[in-house]
Order: structure tokens, then sequence, then C-alpha cells
């Protein structure tokens, strides 16, 4: 049993969604992973991270387009100390993920065939974003 980690520094665009599924598996090869599970946690409170199709981009769009509709920013928040979209961009992170868990089997991330995994900026402006991956196993 081994572990390994590495941190994931990403420049993220407005309300961008960032396929980060090819990164993944580039680094699984690199360190020689088998059979295990890997975490991932994204250190913010306004970015999330969700396992969604990656084959029609129509769905990401929808998807964002979803989160926009229940989380507005026209909406009245009590917390907009960092402006109008700092909020929502909270309540979207709450309603994905922070955290993922995926099994890795045969070397090969343990998805669907039309799995991803998707870092979900929801601010209005461009961030410096970090996602730490954590593998255990063989």
């Amino acid at each position: 049993m081994r572990q390994r980690h590495r941190t994931i520094r990403l420049e993220t665009g407005p309300r961008q969604a960032l396929e980060l599924t090819p990164e993944i598996r580039d680094w699984l090869d690199q360190i020689e992973a088998e059979e295990g599970l890997l975490s991932l946690f994204i250190r913010h409170t306004s970015a999330s991270l969700t396992i969604m199709e990656n084959a029609d981009p129509d769905v990401m769009r929808d998807l964002t387009d979803f989160l926009a509709r229940i989380a507005p920013e026209e909406a009245a928040y009590a917390h907009d100390t960092e402006g109008p979209d700092d909020m929502p961009a909270h309540l979207k992170t709450a309603l994905t993920q922070t955290h993922l868990s995926i099994p890795v089997i045969g070397g090969r991330l343990g998805l669907g065939t039309w799995q991803g995994i998707w870092l979900l900026e929801h601010r209005a402006m461009a961030h410096q974003r970090s996602v730490i991956l954590h593998f255990i196993g063989e």
C-alpha cells in the first residue's frame, strides 16, 4: 500500500466549467497507480468539483444555467462582501461538491463511459484555484 499526492493549480475563467480528467489520468499514469482510491479536494468555497458527462458540451452549459437560476446574483443576500456574485458562488458550491472519491481499477479511473471530472468556477472573474489529488493503493 502506498500514498501519493499532488496539488493542481489552475487559472479559471469567469464562470468556467473546466474538465480535469485528462490531467488526472496523466498523473495516475506517472505514479503507476494500479488499484486504489483517488480523492480530490478543492480548497475553495466559491468553486466546486463534479462528475458529469463529457461528451456533449450542452450538458455543462445546461448545468451552469440551472445553477445560475437557483442562485441568482440579483437576489438580496446579506453576504455580498466581494460583490454580487459572491454569495451565489457559495450557494452553487454548497449544491455541488468540494470532494470526490473515485476508484482506480487496473490503472484507470473507475468512471463510466461518458463521465468526466470537472472544476466549476462560480465567480464572475478569473481565479487561481487549487485541487489536491490523493491516491492510496497499489
